[in-house]
């Protein structure tokens, strides 16, 4: 069903069964897939590929040029995965020339009033709660739930499986399966009853803990932790996971309590 009173510009490319509500606006150079559901007063700019069954509720603007003035009017794209929900007023501008996009994963939620800002990369199966914000090229792995009016700094990274607590200010990388809080953001320990959601067993759930008391809690540096974690504790795809996020991080990672 495609209202009369919303405007679809002929070249957009609209799959089956795409519900678009009165008074939305569908740019030119925009792809939907099939069944989803576009309400009313959305506005959906050129660059936006969205996928198969996603709602999007009124008043969001997906693939609005970046908010960086170094943008040139290069061609770029916003990436919206499938069985995605984006709720009112949401804000996801497409990317610039640093990698041409921005993405957000498949089974992901985002609340009222999130916005996601140039190249950013959200992971599958993520939840940003009302009025996030991200800055542009922050990347965060799946399964990450970021609590209401959380900031996050440009160019941070944020691990898989992680919970962060809500109105926090994120300047630093937070490595996967941690919950963190407070103000500077500190870790908590490990994000055990999401990871027991998520069929973590018991064994795994310790393992990542004993990972993190090494890195955390028996007053090393992270040089010092990370070369103990190599040598002492057996390789699995968590135990590498960690070191290789933390390794790579360019910003530094979170400070303990």
């Amino acid at each position: 069903m495609r209202s009369e009173s919303a405007y679809i510009h002929p070249d957009a490319r609209i799959g089956k069964d795409v519900v678009i509500e009165p008074f939305s606006y569908i740019a030119g150079n925009v792809e939907i897939g099939d069944g989803t559901w576009i309400g009313p007063n959305v506005t959906i700019m050129g660059g936006a590929r969205i996928g198969r069954k996603c709602r999007i509720f009124p008043g969001a603007v997906i693939s609005a040029i970046p908010q960086d003035l170094k943008y040139a009017g290069e061609e770029s794209t916003a990436e919206i995965g499938n069985n995605t929900t984006i709720r009112e007023c949401v804000t996801v501008n497409r990317g610039t020339k640093t990698s041409e996009k921005t993405v957000v994963g498949n089974n992901t939620l985002l609340m009222a009033y999130v916005h996601i800002a140039h190249d950013c990369v959200v992971g599958n199966n993520c939840i940003l709660v009302n009025s996030v914000e991200l800055a542009g090229e922050v990347i965060i792995d799946d399964w990450a739930i970021l609590g209401g009016t959380t900031v996050v700094h440009q160019f941070v990274n944020i691990g898989g499986h992680v919970m962060i607590g809500g109105g926090s200010k994120v300047r630093k990388d937070i490595p996967p399966y941690v919950k963190v809080d407070r103000e500077p953001l500190t870790f908590l320990g490990i994000n055990s009853i999401g990871l027991t959601r998520r069929n973590f067993s018991k064994e795994k759930i310790e393992e990542i803990h004993n990972i993190y008391r090494l890195i955390y809690q028996k007053g090393l540096n992270y040089t010092q932790a990370m070369k103990k974690v190599e040598n002492e504790m057996p390789a699995t795809p968590e135990r590498d996971y960690i070191l290789s996020f933390i390794k790579k991080s360019k910003r530094g990672i979170i400070r303990g309590e």
